[in-house]
């Protein structure tokens, strides 16, 4: 019998965009579902989010647009531009911003 071992980001073992991994009920698209290439606006942040001080200071707030520059191989961290700058997160940070549907 194989247990699954859980992931210190409480995945469940079940990494974004993996077999068996589901958003959970309510949060709609996250900014680790946006395509690389799109433009999309921030909804909110959720409020199981660890920093959230830490995205305001660098204007990762509710109504900012920003741009998915790159998703790094094997799903770890994804690079976004807002503004005129440039950051990576975490795809785990990245699953707790709540964006606004339309994608462009």
């Amino acid at each position: 019998m194989s247990e699954m071992k859980n992931c210190s980001c409480g995945c469940g073992g079940k990494r974004k965009g993996g077999p068996g991994y589901r958003i959970p009920a309510g949060k709609g698209l996250t900014l680790a579902d946006v395509p690389v290439g799109s433009t999309a606006t921030i909804a909110r942040l959720l409020p199981e989010m660890r920093g959230r001080k830490k995205f305001a200071d660098v204007g990762l707030v509710a109504g900012t647009e920003l741009r998915m520059e790159a998703h790094a191989p094997f799903g770890g961290l994804l690079r976004v531009k807002v503004m005129e700058t440039s950051m990576v997160l975490h795809r785990d940070d990245a699953a707790r911003i709540v964006m606004k549907e339309e994608c462009e």
